[in-house]
């Protein structure tokens, strides 16, 4: 949920206005994924090795209180490492105090930055309580800053390796985490750990790298800590330091030609978009990586030995640019990528549909097709928006591939313990490939034995690496923090998906066909939906912009397209909005019905039309005054209805078309109503937390 920076150079001068503005420019990069608070932590002067500058609000009001201050901005560091955070509050309010990086003790002996949730902290934290540590702040961070020190005070005759004192801390923790360390006893050199939430590492040289992979140093297995059960400190067991074979001058990636050391610059960060404007050469850690960077080399060990996880990791190139993370012409993020979608479908689908023979080729599923034809059911498991896609194509599903589909919310899968077996297909989807639940759910039905198939958007993530097979679903990057384009993507991948799974059923030729067609034409019936923004805009200023209460109507394909509708106008606009199956009004919705209450039915045409005509009776006998939703070339409506009009296209893919100017509606509810549309309270992009 937060976002975590680092920055470190190597025989590069660089002073610390340089420093700081690489640091906040990543922090901004980052800022959808927690704005409560923000902080940097950087090398210091004489007497004081860390300097922390933490605010509250926007990374805006974190470089306020940088330029403010009375630090000499001129001096310059050949070596040098820093670190950067924006916080979405989990532990404790937003507060300076309760900012990252937190220290172990006044004197800032060791320094951290976390995003995750640590289970344990407070049984951590009594134990250190009673040995006589304090505590400053509110969060599970600060038990693990203090836990190092801890393990460096426990241990005064031995010289532990950076490293291997993380090893040891790491070990005691229990959720999910990836952490940056900085200490005074280890000068110039940064240790990061993963375990759940996202972190790459970019990699900036002069010289071309020798190899494009890291290797990984192993070292043999050692006791657990064991903290909690130990009396004294002096009982404290900690693991030896590695004895790899590759020496810290064999790190091959990071040798010159001539032997000599080379300047080079390392970017850390929780997801490319902020290291994409400095290198486009990254490394995904994997869980339970240990990353250690000092003198212009990365070395990366594991906590264990023997766990089947590969010797090396790959250092990738990023396919992204960095205009596909500027605003552009537009005011918020979300307005660009509501208008990109035109663009983001025709993205999702090149180089797998065929529209000339009317055939899908997702490369992605291609080796396990057959099994699973073969599979007994299909169960579609996410979150929010991501659910919401699953819904959508469910029916689609259940009428080419004629499997029982179940759709499943991954906390309510999860708390269920849903029964999986070796001859369920699993699908697991989410925009940014590290939501928590939905992580969890898919380990779970790996364990099982599962089939699990990941349909995500982000390139490495941890659910495209640890799935058997998937779809990258290629929308770009999403920004802001309520899901536009990437609900569309995921909508048509899954469709997609349905088509390439029902290829060997001669009877559902035909509605295979009709529907490759119909994604052909989707791109301009998108464009032509918003074309009409200026009288969306219009009808939100005259009719919605001062209401507190809205209902959101539908039935069949239709239902999803509610409940998406619904969510974005509850994200951005801050406005109670209930999506609900028109087929269900009798059944306690329609006492809400009166003059008074926004209703919007959503009435394309398709088999189902008669019965959504009839709940728009029931609601204008009730004195209702509905907004509706309808096709251009319906003509059953008077002059009085307001309607809003839309392309016909196949029953299956309406919802995409259906739901553009609902996505529109709620952006400028939004920003009538004064809120930071990018940015919704309480609320952040990449949820890696339960």
């Amino acid at each position: 949920m937060c976002g975590i920076f680092a920055y470190c150079s190597y025989l590069q001068e660089r002073d610390r206005k340089y420093i700081t503005d690489v640091l906040t420019q990543g922090l901004s990069r980052l800022e959808y994924r927690g704005y409560d608070s923000a902080g940097i932590g950087i090398d210091g002067d004489e007497g004081e090795p860390f300097m922390l500058f933490k605010e509250v609000g926007k990374v805006a009001q974190l470089r306020k209180l940088i330029s403010e201050s009375k630090v000499d901005m001129t001096r310059s560091f050949v070596t040098q490492t820093s670190m950067a955070h924006t916080r979405w509050a989990t532990h404790g309010q937003p507060s300076r105090g309760n900012c990252h990086p937190h220290r172990s003790d006044n004197k800032n002996e060791f320094i951290v930055v976390h995003n995750g949730i640590i289970t344990n902290y407070k049984e951590l934290k009594l134990v250190l309580e009673k040995r006589g540590y304090h505590f400053e702040t509110e969060t599970d961070t600060e038990a693990v800053a203090v836990l190092c020190k801890y393990v460096w005070d426990s241990q005064p005759t031995k010289r532990l390796t950076f490293t291997t004192l993380i090893k040891a801390v790491i070990k005691e923790l229990e959720g999910s985490f990836a952490f940056l360390f900085k200490s005074v006893h280890f000068p110039s050199e940064i240790v990061l750990a993963r375990r759940g939430s996202p972190l790459l590492i970019g990699v900036k040289t002069d010289k071309k790298l020798k190899v494009d992979f890291v290797d990984v140093e192993i070292a043999p297995d050692s006791d657990k800590l064991d903290l909690l059960n130990r009396e004294t400190a002096s009982m404290l067991s900690v693991p030896a330091a590695s004895n790899s074979n590759i020496r810290r001058t064999q790190s091959r990636a990071f040798l010159s030609d001539d032997g000599m050391p080379q300047p080079i610059e390392f970017f850390i960060a929780s997801d490319a978009s902020a290291v994409v404007e400095h290198t486009k050469r990254v490394l995904y850690l994997e869980d339970d990586d240990i990353a250690h960077i000092a003198d212009g080399e990365l070395h990366i060990h594991r906590l264990r030995k023997d766990d089947g996880m590969s010797s090396v990791r790959a250092i990738e190139t990023l396919e992204i640019e960095l205009a596909e993370i500027m605003k552009g012409q537009f005011d918020h993020f979300m307005q660009k990528e509501i208008y990109e979608q035109p663009e983001s479908v025709v993205n999702t689908m090149r180089g797998r549909v065929n529209f000339d023979t009317r055939t899908i080729n997702l490369g992605g599923l291609k080796s396990y097709l057959n099994v699973i034809r073969r599979c007994r059911r299909i169960c579609f498991i996410a979150c929010g928006t991501s659910y919401h896609s699953c819904v959508a194509t469910r029916a689609i599903f259940e009428e080419l591939t004629e499997v029982p589909i179940n759709v499943e919310l991954a906390s309510d899968f999860l708390d269920r313990r849903c029964p999986i077996f070796r001859d369920d297909v699993c699908v697991f989807v989410s925009q940014s490939g590290e939501t928590a639940d939905t992580i969890l759910s898919m380990r779970y039905c790996l364990e099982r034995g599962a089939l699990c198939l990941g349909v995500v958007n982000t390139v490495g993530s941890t659910i495209s690496r640890e799935s058997h097979c998937g779809v990258h679903i290629n929308a770009g990057p999403e920004i802001g923090v309520a899901s536009t384009k990437a609900y569309t993507s995921q909508y048509i991948a899954l469709i997609m998906m349905a088509v390439q799974f029902s290829d060997d059923r001669l009877s559902k030729q035909e509605r295979r066909r009709s529907i490759i067609d119909g994604l052909h034409d989707l791109p301009s019936q998108i464009s032509r939906v918003l074309k009409q923004d200026k009288a969306l805009q219009q009808l939100a200023r005259d009719t919605l912009a001062k209401e507190k209460s809205l209902l959101i109507m539908g039935r069949g394909y239709q239902f999803a397209t509610c409940l998406e509708g619904a969510l974005k106008i509850k994200e951005v606009a801050y406005c109670h909005c209930e999506g609900i199956l028109a087929g269900e009004l009798k059944h306690g919705p329609l006492a809400l019905i009166d003059e008074h209450l926004p209703v919007i039915l959503i009435m394309t045409q398709d088999s189902l039309y008669p019965k959504v005509q009839s709940a728009l009776q029931q609601v204008k006998a009730r004195k209702g005054q509905p907004i509706v939703i309808c096709n251009d070339d319906d003509d059953g409506f008077s002059a009085d209805d307001r309607l809003i009009r839309v392309p016909k296209t196949v029953d299956c893919l309406q919802g995409l078309v259906n739901i553009i100017p609902l996505q529109l509606l709620s952006y400028h509810l939004a920003v009538m109503n004064g809120v930071d549309v990018d940015f919704p309270r309480n609320l952040a992009k990449s949820v890696t937390t339960e």
